[in-house]
């Protein structure tokens, strides 16, 4: 059994202290149990290539929090005893320490594992290992990828098969401290 929460992403631009959208999915034994989804109005603007890949315009996010405001609500899932997990956590982990960077809010140490590299590791031979695919690949269901709350979904779905699958033991040499 394990418990983590998943997290991903949306950036307004290339610049990872843009996040315009965060996603939460929090498992306890195996079982989701929680999620949050929220806009972020970033203090930055807004690229036309991501908002082709996400659809978050900068209207959409005109009344909603800034990334310190919705911090305090979320940052007791960082810490070094909570494992937090993404597809691609490279990404997901620079957003969150960039961000909160910008705000000049400390960097928490929390453990990671990274559902692109578990991925790697255990399903040889695919095409690519993007989101979408894993999700193919093991019959999950990922309708809107690039939602921030569906990818998150996906995320804690991908590494819940992997643990009825492998085992929780196999996934331990991929976690990382950040």
């Amino acid at each position: 059994m394990m418990d983590f929460v998943a997290i991903d992403f949306e950036t307004a631009n290339a610049k990872r202290e843009s996040a315009c959208s965060l996603a939460l999915t929090v498992v306890k034994n195996n079982q989701i149990v929680d999620e949050l989804y929220s806009l972020i109005k970033p203090e930055t603007d807004f690229s036309w290539r991501n908002i082709q890949i996400h659809g978050i315009t900068p209207k959409m996010v005109t009344n909603a929090p800034k990334f310190d405001e919705l911090w305090p609500h979320i940052q007791a899932f960082f810490d070094p005893t909570k494992i937090v997990v993404a597809h691609n956590a490279r990404f997901d982990n620079s957003v969150l320490q960039k961000t909160l960077a910008h705000y000049q809010l400390p960097v928490p140490h929390f453990l990671s594992l990274d559902t692109l590299a578990t991925s790697r590791a255990l399903y040889k031979g695919l095409p690519n290992y993007k989101l979408n695919t894993i999700c193919d690949e093991l019959h999950i269901k990922l309708e809107h990828h690039h939602n921030a709350l569906d990818d998150c979904e996906a995320c804690a779905n991908i590494l819940l098969a992997q643990i009825q699958n492998f085992g929780s033991t196999a996934l331990k040499p991929y976690v990382r401290e950040m």
